[in-house]
């Protein structure tokens, strides 16, 4: 056991320790959310039923789809910049907090007048996006996270965001209780992110760092568009390729199908907050690695995709034998449908995983333009397929094409590009079996 620990401590520096509760609590804080959410989530399903369900998906995915002016691709740039320099923190987060917020007051007139221009007599889809809409002006706020992660503390993260959510989840079902219209919930999924907001900036003060210490750049937000609109580009084509199948489905063929679509979407992606936990954890030290080490900075991009390959397989074969009764034991008969397509968008988990897992990589050698070029293959793929497999198919049609354009954006792309061949070869490595077991019987 003592051999293991120091072979993992080599491995990952002498910040394992550190990593580990960071990871611990991210997993606990995850664990709880898929827990609570897929408990809610599923009565929430059942009391709305397919038709609106589908309809309050749809309003998400509509305004998740412009999601990005709301981040503007800052997210890993602020870690990288806070612990690169941390003596410029007040003015990275500062300028990044305006940004972001000019960004989501941008995203929320624009969702409102598409829908107002291409549904003008929709009137219940406007008011749905437009109530979401408003909730993701206060992701500003999210700058507190990434200064938090750039300090691998998670735990103020957690506690800053997870009491709203938990009362948040007990409104919803007071709402069901009381058989409240579907606005309500959109309202509630717009208030999680609100709290969360004031949650942050409450625990930020209560460790002694000042809001009011933050100050604007002009020359450091240049510095940071210019840094981050591959990015940008790049998050616009993720949420095409994330969120395009729900509002094709709905435009296609209906909200009932965008229902069952979203009920199964949402249980396979649910995990996905595993792998991407421990990505967020070990982002900061992969930075920090690549000062010091080349080769220990591979080693740890390669135990990284051992890793989440290793989880993705855990998750995806049972699944793809057991998607059915898994359906209609969560959300009953009237999602059984959803079976077939639980059992081919599992697997897109895998290729996802890889993603999540390579981008310390792109962000650290500054390969951003790249990141923004192969999702944008992927979603270009996604938006192609959908448009011929949702026709032929259906929501089985959506669930094939968004498997593919994953395998596209997130591993076959690298083949093309001499710089990136390295990765592809690393998760070519953690894609085959045999290596998995060679990997963990190594570590025994």
């Amino acid at each position: 056991m003592l051999k293991k620990f120091a072979g993992l401590k080599q491995k990952f520096g002498p910040n394992l320790q550190q990593i580990v509760r960071n990871t611990a609590w991210l997993l606990g804080d995850k664990f709880l959310r898929m827990g609570l959410g897929l408990l809610v989530g599923v009565w929430v399903a059942r009391y709305l039923g397919p038709e609106g369900f589908g309809l309050l998906n749809y309003a998400i995915a509509l305004v998740s789809l412009f999601s990005i002016f709301s981040s503007l691709g800052l997210n890993n740039i602020i870690i990288r910049d806070v612990v690169r320099k941390p003596h410029e923190k007040d003015e990275v987060m500062g300028t990044a907090f305006v940004l972001k917020l000019l960004g989501g007051l941008f995203l929320s007139i624009l969702t409102v007048s598409l829908v107002y221009l291409f549904k003008p007599d929709d009137h219940q889809t406007l008011f749905l996006v437009a109530i979401i809409s408003i909730g993701m002006i206060f992701r500003a706020f999210d700058v507190i996270e990434f200064w938090f992660q750039a300090q691998v503390q998670s735990k103020y993260i957690i506690l800053a965001k997870t009491s709203g959510y938990l009362l948040l989840n007990i409104v919803k079902i007071i709402a069901i209780y009381i058989q409240a219209p579907i606005s309500l919930f959109a309202g509630i999924w717009s208030a999680e992110i609100v709290l969360g907001a004031v949650g942050l900036g409450i625990v930020y003060q209560w460790q002694g760092y000042l809001l009011k210490a933050w100050s604007w750049s002009f020359k450091r937000a240049k510095f940071l568009l210019i840094e981050s609109w591959p990015l940008i580009i790049s998050g616009i084509v993720i949420m095409i390729y994330m969120r395009t199948d729900q509002i094709m489905l709905g435009e296609m063929i209906g909200d009932s199908a965008v229902g069952i679509y979203s009920a199964t979407v949402r249980i396979s992606e649910m995990w996905y907050l595993i792998p991407s936990s421990l990505v967020q954890s070990v982002f900061p030290k992969v930075v920090q690695t690549k000062e010091i080490s080349e080769k220990i900075y591979y080693e740890r991009l390669q135990q990284l995709f051992y890793s989440v390959a290793a989880l993705s397989y855990s998750v995806a074969i049972p699944v793809t034998f057991f998607s059915t009764p898994i359906m209609t034991l969560i959300y009953g008969d009237n999602y059984a449908t959803g079976g077939a397509v639980f059992s081919i968008h599992i697997w897109s988990g895998l290729f996802v995983s890889l993603g999540v897992a390579r981008s310390p990589w792109l962000i650290t050698e500054g390969l951003t333009k790249f990141s923004a070029a192969s999702t944008a293959s992927g979603a270009i793929i996604n938006l192609v397929l959908n448009y011929f497999l949702i026709a032929k198919y259906g929501i089985i049609g959506a669930a094939i094409a968004t498997v593919i354009s994953q395998i596209v954006a997130s591993y076959v792309c690298h083949l093309f590009v001499p710089k990136t061949r390295i990765v592809f070869m690393q998760q070519t490595k953690a894609l085959l079996p045999i290596n998995l077991l060679i990997n963990l019987v190594s570590k025994k």
